[in-house]
């Protein structure tokens, strides 16, 4: 297998430069974090041929900021978390990484060396042991030229700092053998499809973990291992896993910045929503008041009628009550007594 190990950015610029995948990268302080100026909106956009992102896998570090010159460009980077990708024109800065919040707690800072191209800063190694350091990664470049049409690209980089040598396989077939600590394969072209990776020690048939992926076709992904194998407990939430990470121009595209077309149009569709939301509201609530002017109404009327129901009926059943008393006094030998006398 071949390793690469690399201490500066050295990546061919893909077809036509950076600019040809415009929304992947995030310019000059438009990122939130970025404290950097932003260019001139008046000129010209320059065209990115280059671009850095960050991750941090070291397990047992804290949150981090991140330092270019002097300039903040990324805040807060949790453990386990991967930037977008952000400008930078080819050329050596100084980075520096810092405790989160806290710019004199350094954990790392030295010259690095930018060309063109994608590429990945990984925190990798541990502050206790004293090997925390960066580890960059050129991404998306080379590719294997041999590759079929629908293949898709990954490679493998091992980050776990207690976990010995391990093989990768593909279902059952071997994509890389005898990974050890901080080594990261050259991309290999697999044919796209959904695949159970599982990760085994190195020669050995029993897998420490397995995952399920799905590759489609001309995607460059890298898969990270990274956490504790035996996590201390400290960092019992921190166990050993592969991230998978998509690489160079298809990477972020969910982290597009929108325009203010698009925010003043997803406000405008949300307020619409919200009007609707109140008329249909108001609806119903006039439904259900019409419901109850209703139900009362019937109310009123079945009220009436069992009253109506009660009423002498035209005056007649005072006298058919008079009569019926008439009757009962005849039928006792009585004689009904004259309504008037003189």
């Amino acid at each position: 297998m071949s390793v690469s190990r690399r201490t500066t950015l050295k990546a061919i610029a893909v077809a036509g430069g950076l600019g040809a995948t415009s929304g992947t990268v995030f310019a000059k302080g438009e990122h939130e974090d970025d404290e950097r100026p932003a260019d001139d909106a008046a000129d010209e956009p320059a065209a990115v041929s280059a671009a850095v992102r960050v991750a941090h896998f070291s397990p047992d570090a804290p949150s981090v900021d991140i330092l270019v010159d002097d300039e903040q460009v990324l805040a807060d980077v949790p453990y386990g978390a991967v930037s977008p990708y952000l400008e930078l024109e080819p050329g050596t800065y100084t980075v520096a990484i810092t405790a989160a919040g806290d710019p004199e707690a350094v954990v790392f800072e030295d010259e690095v060396d930018v060309a063109e191209g994608f590429a990945t800063i990984a925190a990798i190694g541990e502050l206790e042991a004293e090997t925390f350091r960066p580890e960059i990664l050129v991404d998306a470049e080379p590719l294997p030229e041999d590759a079929e049409a629908d293949a898709a690209f990954v490679r493998v980089a091992h980050f776990s700092p207690d976990a010995p040598a391990v093989d990768i396989y593909a279902d059952e077939d071997p994509l890389v053998e005898g990974v050890e600590f901080e080594d990261v394969s050259e991309y290999l072209a697999v044919p796209a499809g959904a695949y159970t990776l599982s990760v085994r020690p190195a020669g050995e048939e029993e897998e420490v973990a397995s995952f399920d992926v799905e590759l489609e076709a001309e995607s460059i992904t890298t898969g990270y291992a990274i956490g504790y194998l035996e996590p201390p407990e400290e960092f019992a939430d921190r166990e050993f896993t592969v991230e998978l990470v998509v690489d160079g121009p298809a990477a972020d595209e969910e982290e597009e910045p929108k325009d203010d077309r698009e925010d003043e149009k997803e406000v405008d569709e949300k307020e619409d929503e919200k009007e609707v939301d109140e008329k249909e509201d108001e609806k119903e609530v006039d439904e259900k008041e019409v419901e109850k002017e209703v139900d009362e109404k019937g109310k009123d009327e079945a009220h009436d009628d069992a009253a109506k129901e009660k009423e002498p009926a035209d005056g007649k059943n005072g006298v058919d009550e008079k009569e019926a008393a008439n009757g009962k006094d005849a039928a006792n030998g009585k004689k009904a007594a004259p309504d008037h006398q003189c």
